[in-house]
């Protein structure tokens, strides 16, 4: 599709909406032309006259032609007129397209963040007014947003000003998903580097909670993501959650979370390891329980041995246990996900993760060009997990979205009463400091009182960590560096 853009500086979110209704086109992006050429292309126009700005939407999909104006003053704040144009142009496409994306104009992240920002600035009352006629959100996602703002305000009152959760990485895996865009490895190509890689990971430990200290910041949570973290041997993992709890002060936290995501890596061995470590929480993703799709997206793990590895957690003592599914795989049915939500349920997990597929350049499935199935299947699929789940009396208490993702829908965390995980909810809202550490890993530095971050980047793939760690000490001194000036020349909390 051909995006032409005119007296104006809203590139990002006119291509961003663009997307949904042409996710697995390219948007080829044409600045400063007043006129535009099909089969599919839109132009969006913002020209002044005298104290008015006048706005025009025209598109050309297929046989359809639409065209649609507005004015606002020239005093109109920039964000107020690029939403005017987006409405314009989501209209245009919906007629267009015959689709009407339920999150309406919305394409940010962490859309349940913004709808908090419009009830503490406007009232509850007015946010929902904002959500359903401004951005043309639909009741169900109106509704969703505002229950899993409710049901996540507990955890957000728990972080403190001097709050902080550890992030560690380990991006390998036994192979890669068709469908991943996240920098992992396969340990098949990488095996020789894990050893050097988990030595440097507890030395960048070691460092980071130096800066704990000196900061005077308080740990609430700890989460081992990936890649997969039960990729490694239960030696090195041993060793890196041994380095936590001993470099660490634990006692404020309310989790240890290690992802076990890949069944066909979950080990008695490695269950006792995380079991002896203090580790209170694990993922054991199937995202289907369909071997047949499980063979297409390119994980080698059976269903049965999903089953396996959960019950054997159990055997080993883990009592709280999330488990992901993704609605939209390539392959699946309604009726598919249907039979894989029950037969999740079935084994009573305290928490399911209930993703929506998202195709990213660098995934396979989009390479290769594989169908998924269409947005209203994946909206479908999305449906039933949410009258499956509220009636077993699971909760959402965390949402968030990505670029490209089917259907333009949504990731939500559900889970049993007191089971949720307070990590997924501080870094969806940007609570409080992340501290990131391994490769691809990002620190995030949270100004105190205000809605304000500085990102610190570890190098992105193990061999660029390995080769290059002494500036990744160095990159943790900024952390020290930027609550020092929150507060003059030392450290606000320490």
């Amino acid at each position: 599709m051909k995006l032409f853009l005119y007296g104006h500086s809203f590139h990002y979110e006119m291509e961003n909406l663009c997307r949904l209704f042409f996710h697995r086109q390219k948007i080829e992006v044409f600045e400063d032309c007043r006129e535009f050429d099909g089969p599919d292309a839109a132009l969006t126009l913002v020209e002044r006259e005298g104290e008015t700005l006048h706005l025009l939407v025209k598109t050309a999909v297929g046989a359809y032609r639409g065209e649609g104006r507005d004015t606002v003053s020239v005093e109109t704040p920039p964000q107020e007129v690029e939403r005017r144009l987006a409405v314009l142009l989501f209209r245009q496409l919906t007629e267009a397209c015959g689709i009407c994306p339920r999150w309406g104009i919305l394409t940010g992240v962490r859309p349940v963040k913004f709808f908090r920002s419009l009830v503490e600035k406007h009232g509850e009352d007015e946010a929902v007014r904002i959500f359903r006629e401004d951005y043309l959100v639909t009741e169900e996602k109106l509704e969703l947003s505002r229950v899993t703002m409710r049901n996540e305000g507990a955890l957000l009152a728990r972080s403190q000003p001097d709050s902080c959760s550890l992030y560690v990485s380990i991006p390998f895996c036994p192979t890669r998903c068709a469908y991943c865009s996240f920098v992992s490895s396969t340990v098949e190509k990488t095996v020789k580097l894990i050893p050097d890689y988990v030595e440097l990971l507890c030395r960048e430990l070691e460092k980071t909670a130096e800066v704990v200290r000196d900061c005077g910041l308080r740990v609430e949570s700890v989460y081992f993501g990936g890649g997969t973290p039960t990729a490694i041997s239960a030696e090195q993992l041993a060793l890196l959650l041994d380095t936590v709890n001993t470099q660490f002060d634990l006692s404020h936290s309310r989790e240890f979370t290690v992802e076990a995501g890949r069944p066909d890596t979950v080990t008695r061995e490695k269950l006792e390891v995380l079991q002896n470590s203090g580790v209170t929480r694990i993922s054991i993703n199937p995202q289907t329980l369909s071997d047949q799709v499980l063979r297409r997206i390119g994980r080698r793990h059976t269903t049965q041995q999903t089953l396996d590895a959960f019950h054997l957690a159990r055997a080993c003592g883990m009592n709280n246990i999330n488990m992901d599914l993704i609605a939209g795989l390539p392959g699946d049915t309604v009726e598919g996900f249907h039979a894989t939500l029950d037969g999740v349920l079935a084994l009573s997990p305290e928490s399911v993760t209930v993703h929506t597929l998202s195709l990213k350049r660098s995934d396979q499935l989009f390479q290769d060009g594989a169908g998924e199935p269409e947005g209203e299947t994946a909206a479908q699929m999305l449906d039933y997990a949410q009258h499956r789940l509220t009636e077993e009396g699971y909760l959402p208490y965390y949402l968030y979205r990505q670029s490209r993702m089917v259907g333009n829908l949504e990731n939500i965390g559900w889970c049993l009463p007191g089971c949720e995980s307070p990590y997924n909810v501080y870094i969806m809202d940007e609570t409080h400091t992340i501290l990131a550490c391994g490769a691809g890993a990002a620190t995030k530095v949270k100004r105190p009182g205000v809605d304000e971050l500085e990102r610190i980047f570890n190098f992105k793939f193990p061999y660029e960590y390995i080769n290059r760690f002494q500036e990744v000490l160095e990159r943790k001194n900024r952390v020290k560096q930027c609550y020092e000036q929150f507060q003059g020349t030392v450290c606000p909390f320490s």
